[in-house]
């Protein structure tokens, strides 16, 4: 009797180790933001830079260096602010109708409010994929999160 106990204890505790494990990385792999700001759904960023204001001053602008947008093959994606400094600045792609993984970067601080990094998109077996690219961009006193979407694989 008392095995089965150190048994259910034991199975217990892994639980509670799973439970506090997946609370800690939660802010990693699903990011909280303090504000949410929703670009223009006309801008399209296969054949433009797409740009919104911020509700509390300052705007960012996200751009591909390449398009159309490629798969599989590096390209350079730039956020640029102005009318304030952010402190971090990441830009985390997932498909939409299909799990791509994990597809975050950190841009790296460039001149005057701009921030770059080479990323990868996956390749999708189907070809043609919607894909949201969310700019996540720290201020210091909060952190604001700006989904933009936009389709690969097909003509522009």
């Amino acid at each position: 009797m008392n095995k089965k106990i150190l048994i259910d204890v034991i199975g217990l505790e892994l639980i509670a180790l799973v439970v506090v494990v997946g609370y800690k990385l939660s802010p990693m792999l699903l990011p909280k933001a303090d504000v949410t700001v929703l670009p223009d759904p006309v801008c399209n960023l296969q054949r433009e830079a797409c740009g919104v204001t911020l509700p509390s001053g300052g705007s960012v602008r996200l751009s591909m260096g390449t398009r159309p947008i490629p798969l599989v093959k590096p390209f350079e994606v730039e956020v640029s602010t102005a009318g304030f400094t952010p402190t971090r600045v990441e830009v985390d792609f997932s498909g939409i109708d299909m799990n791509m993984g994990f597809n975050r970067s950190e841009l790296a601080p460039g001149k005057a409010g701009s921030h770059t990094a080479q990323v990868t998109l996956p390749v999708c077996v189907t070809g043609r994929m919607d894909w949201q690219a969310t700019v996540l961009v720290e201020t210091g006193s909060e952190r604001v999160a700006i989904p933009y979407r936009f389709t690969s694989g097909e003509p522009q």
